[in-house]
């Protein structure tokens, strides 16, 4: 945690910021190990130039328990309901400029600008985006154990398809599987899709029972000491057509060519045009509707994208999923995910469920 820290504030110095104000709750975890989620109530930590910090919280929230190293470092301030917590916010400014945390609500932002007139904001969150997308060999470490675990869920749920069970009820598996692989809850909302209903990538899991013949669109995660797993896999209810396993083949290509180019200095625009290219090859280009990745950790979802627009380079301790899709309206859907580190000479697949396509005979 306190190599973290200093990174940051290398960071602000190299800039010239004199304070950083984080309200997001998981870059407060990564930053300090405290956690809680503060509703509509102010939950800010500050941190200046010189390394020390303020951390505000309502009466209500958790009381921190600080590493030691972190006792003499950053002082905590409680406030309750009413109390004009923005003032003592304002008093222990540090002249210059305040990056600021791009969740924060505005409502805190205008108070205090109200308040401090010489505040200088600038919204530089990449900063803190920048630190957690490198993932530590412990963080990694940890994200290849969720891997693992969110596999053998991925199993176990493949194996009920046989039942025919209805979208809801193969969600409610999986709650119970993750109980039983000793997860801490879903890291987002699953999609369990059927035939037509894989067709739209974020479809919200219904009472819709598969067809013979259907896909069966898979896209599930746990969360395991604080981060998130995060997979999708596409099997078959009965034997489908034969344009259903093209569908499949070319989503499975444009995974693993994507997969394949992934190494330190490739831009994530190169990476997503590779899975994009194979998918357009086949002449279904328009039904590949979305990016081809997103970065994870902490959370699902975090800074950082795999799309045709972002030039950046990837770098040595990312981490992201790769998860190209073909999604035809009213028929099917397909999708393939992995998660991928990026190593120095190039990537390791943390997902290790069959990409094999699985045609699974309903059971009577």
């Amino acid at each position: 945690m306190f190599k973290r820290l200093q990174q940051l504030v290398q960071q602000m110095n190299n800039q010239h910021i004199a304070n950083q104000l984080i309200s997001d709750p998981s870059s407060i975890r990564y930053f300090i190990d405290y956690h809680t989620d503060p509703g509509e109530r102010l939950l800010l930590l500050t941190i200046y130039e010189d390394g020390t910090g303020d951390l505000y919280l309502n009466r209500l929230f958790p009381r921190p328990q600080l590493d030691n190293i972190f006792k003499n470092q950053i002082r905590i301030h409680y406030y309750s309901d009413g109390e004009p917590i923005i003032e003592t916010i304002a008093e222990n400014l540090r002249p210059g400029k305040s990056g600021i945390d791009k969740t924060w609500p505005s409502h805190f932002l205008l108070d205090l600008m109200d308040i401090y007139s010489d505040l200088t904001p600038i919204n530089n969150s990449y900063i803190v985006d920048d630190i957690r997308g490198i993932k530590s060999e412990e963080e990694q470490s940890i994200m290849r154990e969720a891997s693992k675990f969110n596999d053998q869920a991925m199993e176990k749920l493949v194996e009920l398809v046989q039942f025919g069970y209805s979208e809801i009820e193969m969600k409610e598996q999986l709650s119970n599987i993750y109980q039983d692989l000793d997860q801490d809850g879903f890291s987002f909302e699953p999609i369990i899709a059927y035939g037509p209903n894989g067709a739209d990538p974020h479809h919200t899991t219904s009472n819709h029972k598969p067809d013979y013949g259907d896909t069966v669109v898979i896209d599930i995660g746990a969360m395991h000491q604080n981060y998130a797993s995060d997979m999708t896999r596409t099997v078959f209810y009965g034997q489908p057509s034969d344009y259903a396993l093209k569908v499949y083949e070319t989503v499975r290509a444009a995974n693993q060519a994507a997969i394949d180019i992934i190494k330190p200095g490739v831009t994530f625009r190169e990476i997503d045009l590779a899975a994009r290219n194979v998918i357009e090859e086949a002449g279904l280009g328009k039904f590949f509707t979305h990016r081809t990745g997103h970065f994870i950790g902490q959370e699902c979802h975090e800074a950082g994208d795999v799309s045709q627009f972002n030039t950046t380079p990837c770098q040595i301790g990312q981490v992201f999923s790769i998860e190209p899709g073909i999604y035809l309206p009213g028929k099917l859907g397909v999708r393939i995910e992995d998660l991928v580190i990026v190593t120095e000479t190039g990537c390791e697949v943390i997902n290790h469920f069959t990409k094999e396509p699985l045609i699974i005979e309903p059971k009577h």
